[in-house]
Formats: structure tokens, C-alpha cells, sequence
């Protein structure tokens, strides 16, 4: 018996120490933590700080399939693992956050680790021409984050 227990504690140690484990998001309030003055300036500045009331705002008006659409860009991990469900299960990830352009932030979280976060310019606009595109820029005037107030 004592050998299973050795095992499992084993296996679990790969697991979670090996980059298996699944990246979680863990919203943009944990990220201010230690990126205060970052945090403090997006939610200043930028618009994309409270996507999620635009959604709202025009919810009434779509249908659900619309609606889920608007989620992608509008919200943090909608679509991924651990990201938005809902504006009732994940409230944290309800606004385009820090993760939406830096990834899931758990492991970067637990190591403080530059490495484990999206953090180089070029790595975060490949990121922003999901949401940013040409004709989406051209009908809403929009920029990404980077220009518009993040940082």
C-alpha cells in the first residue's frame, strides 16, 4: 500500500510541476497584486476594461448565438478552458483583462516568472488581430490595448 501512495505522490508531482497542468486564468484583481500601477492604468484608460457592459447593453438585442460571438472579444478565455462561462460563474473574467492579451495567468502567478506569461510585444499582437481585425478596426475605430491605455 505504501508503494501505491509513493506512486501517486509521484505522478502528482510530474504532473504539476512538468507544465502538464493546465494554465488557468485567474483575472486581471490577482494581476494587480504586483502590477498595480499597470492595473491602475487600464482601468483608467482603457475601454476594454468594461467590454463586458457593451455586451450587456445589446444582449436583449441578439440572439443567443449572437450573443456568445460578442463574448470572444468582449470577455477574457471565452472559449478556452478555464476561461469566461458566464457573467454568474467566472464574474472575474467578464471584461477583456490582462489575460486576454497575456494568457492564462496561474503558472506566471506561482512563479513570478517573466517566462510564464505572454509578455513580449511582437507575442501580443499576434494575440490581438483575433479581435482586431482590419474591417472590425475600420467599422469601430478601435486599437488594440497596447495603444489604447493597458500599459
Amino acid at each position: 500500500m505504501l508503494r501505491f501512495w509513493l506512486f501517486l505522490g509521484l505522478c502528482f508531482w510530474i504532473f504539476t510541476t512538468s507544465g502538464w497542468a493546465a494554465k488557468r486564468y485567474v483575472g486581471s484583481q490577482v494581476c494587480a497584486d504586483c502590477h498595480a500601477e499597470e492595473y491602475q492604468s487600464y482601468q483608467k484608460y482603457a475601454k476594454k476594461a468594461h467590454s463586458f457592459a457593451a455586451v450587456k447593453k445589446m444582449s436583449d438585442h441578439l440572439a443567443p448565438a449572437e450573443l456568445r460571438r460578442c463574448y470572444r472579444c468582449h470577455t477574457t478565455g471565452y472559449g478556452e478552458p478555464g476561461g469566461f462561462v458566464d457573467e454568474k460563474t467566472t464574474p472575474a473574467l467578464k471584461n477583456v483583462g490582462c489575460e486576454a492579451c497575456h494568457g492564462p495567468g496561474s503558472a506566471h502567478v506561482e512563479s513570478e516568472d517573466p517566462k510564464d506569461i505572454r509578455g513580449t510585444g511582437e507575442q501580443i499582437r499576434k494575440v490581438c488581430v483575433r479581435c482586431h481585425t482590419k474591417e472590425r478596426v475600420e467599422a469601430f475605430r478601435f486599437r488594440p490595448l497596447l495603444y489604447g491605455g493597458a500599459h
